[in-house]
């Protein structure tokens, strides 16, 4: 038998090798991003649904901008914290040396809910002044 690669983990002793996935940034990126300004999202999901009119999703989004805005940031926070962690502990990293190792799939987690906050907050707001 051959020596596994960096890239296989080993099966279940039946000889079997698994493909390792690497961290999946993009998905925990775009699931931050999203709680992180759920407080626009969700009226305006609403509104494109028919459920509520513009108008009522437009004070929803606003009045919840305004008083929670920084409760969906630090909750889209903790959602990265959490699913880096969940991902990490699933590829037996979690440790310090694990964490180094995946530091650029976790910086490109953290620029991707960003980069999906800063879009769908431009998105939400534009839709906002056809209200």
């Amino acid at each position: 038998m051959s020596a596994a690669s960096p890239d296989l983990e080993p099966g279940s002793g039946t000889g079997a090798e698994t493909p390792r996935r690497p961290l999946a940034a993009v998905r925990i990126g775009l699931v931050s991003g999203l709680v992180g300004i759920m407080c626009c999202v969700g009226p305006t999901v609403l509104a494109l649904l028919g459920v509520v009119s513009a108008g009522t999703a437009f004070v929803w989004a606003t009045d919840l901008y305004d008083g929670y805005a920084w409760w969906f940031r630090l909750g889209g926070l903790a959602v990265l914290v959490a699913l880096v962690w969940w991902s990490l502990y699933r590829k037996r990293m979690c440790s310090l040396d694990g964490a180094r190792k995946a530091k650029g799939r976790i910086a490109l987690a953290l620029g991707v809910a960003v980069a999906t906050y800063g879009v769908l907050y431009g998105v939400t707001t534009w839709l906002g002044t056809l209200a």
